[in-house]
């Protein structure tokens, strides 16, 4: 695993010990990219299901600004911590322990609007279209703001959620990204269908 494009182009990243993290694979991460950018000029980025923090410091080399990140185990904190560190990160970076609804409701105390969220929950606990919703009812958003959601390919989200509007999806095997964009000002792009 390691950094494909970039600023931090080819550092490698560590991975968690265990079967508990499913990280995103080389391939799959350089599809997403391309879907969504490939680059940046600036912007603030959430990863609330963090696990090795590669999804966040891949959007940090392709020039997000800052990024925060949130997951409930500890030996996913460490990790992502020691990639900042690989890919010295550390002033850009924003580690929590904690789930994703407390981070979403940190963010809004905080007054944080986001430009660039990813949303890779485990496969047993996806309930993606609440974290959409919450991610827009505390007002994280900004009319740029572009949502990520990495998801069995067996699940399926709704076209709309919110000001939500499913702009693209690519599956890859047993795994979907579904790319979300806010429709508040853009109703000329339309949802996918």
């Amino acid at each position: 695993m390691r950094i494909i494009a970039g600023s931090r182009k080819g550092t490698r990243l560590k991975a968690v010990p265990g079967a508990e993290t499913r990280p995103t694979s080389d391939r799959l991460k350089e599809a997403l990219f391309q879907m969504i950018g490939p680059y940046f000029q600036g912007g603030t980025g959430i990863d609330l299901y963090a696990g090795t923090g590669a999804l966040g410091m891949e959007a940090l080399s392709r020039g997000i600004d800052e990024m925060y990140f949130s997951d409930t185990s500890g030996a996913a904190i460490k990790v992502i911590r020691e990639n900042a560190s690989r890919c010295h990160f550390e002033k850009q970076v924003h580690i929590y322990k904690q789930g994703a609804v407390h981070m979403a409701k940190r963010l809004h105390r905080d007054k944080r609007r986001c430009s660039l969220i990813f949303l890779d929950p485990p496969y047993q606990q996806q309930q993606l279209e609440e974290d959409i919703t919450l991610i827009q009812d505390l007002e994280l958003v900004t009319p740029e703001t572009v949502i990520v959601a990495e998801h069995s390919s067996s699940l399926h989200l709704e076209q709309e959620i919110g000001d939500f509007c499913k702009s693209r999806t690519k599956t890859f095997g047993d795994t979907q990204i579904s790319i979300f964009t806010n429709n508040t000002e853009r109703n000329e792009e339309g949802c996918q269908r």
